[in-house]
């Protein structure tokens, strides 16, 4: 038999310290309450002098700047190069800032910190490599996610803050829900797993995907990794993993996908934290039942292929930038509160700085192979219909999208659903590729992942 595929995994803490800025809202906010800790997961292959790292972060998003310099220091470090390194965001809204998102600055020294973490993170996974055996399991778990993008009916108005006319859709619509028509748009239910054992049965890892964008059952300011770490808490428990186990979950295509159920608003528990512990725990004793059924394999090839598309940029127009202007000057974004009179004043800034964009940028699209695993990688927030257009025309049915991966330049809706409008399609920073970009980087990932 051949034992020339190797594996480890490890785990850093990058737990910001109480005080550090915490984005994604429309506002900044501080850390003032520590959950549970978060890290910098890493899970490093090997076969045939080809080697793979995959890094999971808990943090809400990081930049393709950011992390091509950390891509650099783990090549120095590892000898693994930048191209056959993936390192994703999980998306929880609930740690520290190294990117401007909205309202929400970038703390600069957390920045610092973190890359340096992650990259030990890799560096420790690689010192544990060992014989290893590998196998891939999924199962739907439709009852966790839906669509929380709506058609809304008479009456409604879903008021657009960039354009000050009425959307199609309305995302999260809290208040209206009398006013609910339908949900928008198809979600993606699958739990998808590469699971990782040594030779003598001793689990090293596992790297799990879901496409539902986070929990949030907390008050801003906690810092959770949220319900990817109670699946990583209890799926280790459910194996029966020893210590050193890394259990990985992240983001797949979730851009239009949460657990905010404005159709059915009672069905989880209201407590802080506790939604999410619903979650976690019912998605690991799923996939624990699934794993009974794997078959595990050893002689497997490792490749990875990488490359960049270009997208055009969704800029204002002159007269929309002077609009933006003239309210930006007007307001004292200090005192702002990001209630529904407020989108207005947080979009007219961000049309200030969308001006200063290049008309054209590049984006990463990454797809490594594992044996007859396929793991696609892109730096952004995509809906289900991406990812299950890939699931259905790659490879064998052994296929999964990261999103937030090498980079992060917020939504890529489909075309048609920007023209419907609603949160996710509405222009700034984090929403900012013109309506062709997602079928660009759909047929781009498909080829150099076929």
């Amino acid at each position: 038999m051949n034992h020339s595929f190797l594996a480890g995994a490890a785990q850093v803490d990058i737990t910001p310290p109480l005080g550090t800025i915490i984005n994604g809202e429309f506002v900044a906010f501080y850390a003032h309450t520590i959950h549970d800790p978060l890290f910098s997961k890493a899970l490093v292959l090997q076969n045939e002098g080809v080697q793979l790292a995959v890094v999971m972060v808990d943090i809400c998003a990081m930049d393709k700047e950011f992390i091509t310099e950390v891509k650099k220091d783990i090549n120095v470090l590892t000898g693994i190069p930048g191209d056959n390194v993936l390192i994703a965001a999980t998306h929880t809204h609930y740690a520290g800032s190294i990117l401007d998102l909205l309202g929400g600055p970038c703390d600069l020294p957390y920045r610092k910190n973190l890359g340096k973490k992650i990259v030990q993170s890799v560096v420790d996974a690689k010192n544990r490599l060992e014989p290893a055996k590998i196998a891939f399991a999924a199962v739907d778990v439709p009852e966790h996610v839906v669509c929380r993008r709506y058609f809304m009916k008479p009456g409604y108005k879903a008021v657009n803050p960039v354009t000050g006319e009425l959307d199609i859709i309305k995302t999260n619509p809290a208040g209206g829900e009398d006013y609910i028509d339908r949900r928008a748009s198809e979600v993606d239910p699958e739990l998808s797993a590469v699971a990782i054992q040594s030779m003598k049965g001793e689990w090293i890892g596992l790297l799990a995907n879901y496409s539902m964008h986070y929990v949030g059952d907390c008050s801003n300011g906690t810092v959770t990794a949220d319900y990817f770490a109670v699946f990583a808490r209890h799926i280790a428990a459910n194996v029966k993993a020893g210590e050193s186990f890394v259990a990985m979950l992240s983001n797949g295509t979730s851009g239009e996908a949460n657990i905010w159920d404005f159709l059915q608003p009672d069905r989880y528990p209201k407590e802080a934290h506790q939604k999410k512990e619903v979650i976690g725990r019912d998605l690991a004793a799923k996939l624990s039942n699934a794993l009974q059924n794997i078959k595990w394999e050893t002689n497997i090839s490792l490749s990875a292929n990488f490359s960049y598309v270009t997208l055009a940029v969704r800029k204002p127009s002159a007269d929309e930038v002077e609009a933006a202007k003239k309210i930006v000057a007007q307001t004292d974004y200090r005192l702002i509160n990001p209630d529904v009179e407020a989108m207005g004043k947080i979009y007219a800034r961000e049309q200030v700085f969308l001006n200063e964009y290049p008309d054209t940028i590049e984006f990463p699209v990454q797809a490594l192979k594992i044996g007859d695993i396929t793991i696609g990688a892109l730096g952004g927030e995509f809906f289900a219909e991406t990812g299950l257009s890939l699931k259905k025309n790659i490879g064998t049915g052994k296929y999964f999208t990261i999103t937030m991966a090498n980079g992060y330049i917020g939504y890529i809706p489909p075309a048609h659903e920007i023209e419907k409008g609603g949160y996710e399609t509405w222009r700034c920073r984090t929403s900012h590729i013109k309506e062709e970009g997602e079928d660009i980087v759909r047929n781009a990932l498909f080829e150099i992942a076929k």
